[in-house]
């Protein structure tokens, strides 16, 4: 297992494309690990063998945490970038993975796209909290933080604006929140 796992991960870092592994990949390394940790647990610590053991399952997994991080760093580039990933060079658990991806990824070029054409998507349309107002002065029509005119008002007037808004014309005296029940 050792072998394989340093010939995968001397490939996945040398290429720039997406290497291919064995499906049942990651639960092997996954048992071969848990092998070397129940057998360096039965050794005498001291003992050259035991060493060995011990230096093997750290190489086994800085070799398994920078494979298992490049193949995410090309995964992710390749679902940013909109191109498919074929299945059969992804193991089980990256199949599970990709698929829940996937489909987050199509969203979210889409609501990119939206955003880059001038349009907000549908379902994201800010909604603003709204305050009433008594008004004690006069003032001329605003527009409101949702874009929305407001006004004129006249001295004793009550109206709901955005709250952004209703902050400013209370700071400013020209309103006093009302409180609705």
């Amino acid at each position: 297992m050792y072998d394989e796992l340093y010939e995968i991960w001397k490939h996945e870092l040398e290429r720039l494309e997406l290497g291919r592994l064995p499906p049942d990949f990651h639960s092997r390394i996954a048992g071969y690990l848990r092998r070397l940790k129940e057998e360096s647990r039965m050794l005498d610590k001291r003992t050259v063998k035991a060493r060995l053991l011990k230096s093997e399952m750290q190489n086994v997994k800085r070799m398994s945490r920078e494979l298992i991080r490049t193949r995410y760093g090309k995964l992710v580039t390749k679902v940013a970038k909109g191109e498919k990933i074929p299945s059969d060079g992804l193991t089980a658990e990256e199949e599970k993975i990709y698929t829940g991806v996937s489909p987050f990824a199509e969203a979210y070029q889409s609501f990119a796209k939206s955003i880059l054409n001038g349009h907000v998507p549908k379902g994201v349309e800010q909604k603003h909290k709204r305050a009433a107002l008594r008004f004690l002065k006069d003032v001329p029509a605003i527009i409101g933080a949702d874009m929305k005119t407001y006004g004129p008002f006249k001295v004793e007037d009550v109206a709901s604006l955005p709250v952004e808004n209703a902050k400013i014309l209370v700071k400013q005296g020209l309103a006093e929140k009302v409180e609705v029940n």
